[in-house]
């Protein structure tokens, strides 16, 4: 059966990004998958992790710079990057405010986030 999610969890974070979860383990309680809206402002960035999850990021407007052991990728509008579980990332924004879309499977917690500690 079909269900409407009628709105987001806005989910604070440091920082000034906002996250907002339409569906995952805060605001649909679903493990498999989650899916969030970001707005993350100029310059931001968050420590290097380990996820242990897959994460799809569609860059809606602005830029998402990744960094990871091969080197820095700048994903901008109407691009898109996979980073796989176990791959060491760090995610920024460049010079605008960034506007992006995240799918995480299974769904993102902030245990499986593995973040370095040294910088959280």
């Amino acid at each position: 059966m079909a269900e409407l999610i009628p709105a987001p969890t806005r989910i604070p974070v440091p920082g000034g990004k906002m996250i907002d979860e339409y569906v995952g383990r805060v605001n649909s309680a679903t493990d498999a998958l989650s899916i969030a809206h970001m707005v993350a402002p100029p310059n931001w960035t968050e420590p290097f992790q380990t996820p242990r999850f897959d994460e799809y990021t569609l860059v809606l407007r602005g830029q998402v710079v990744v960094d990871t052991p091969d080197g820095v990728l700048q994903v901008v509008a109407g691009q898109a990057i996979l980073t796989r579980a176990g791959e060491r990332v760090r995610y920024s924004t460049g010079d605008l405010e960034t506007e992006y879309v995240a799918v995480c499977l299974p769904a993102f917690a902030p245990e499986l986030a593995n973040r370095d500690e040294e910088q959280a």
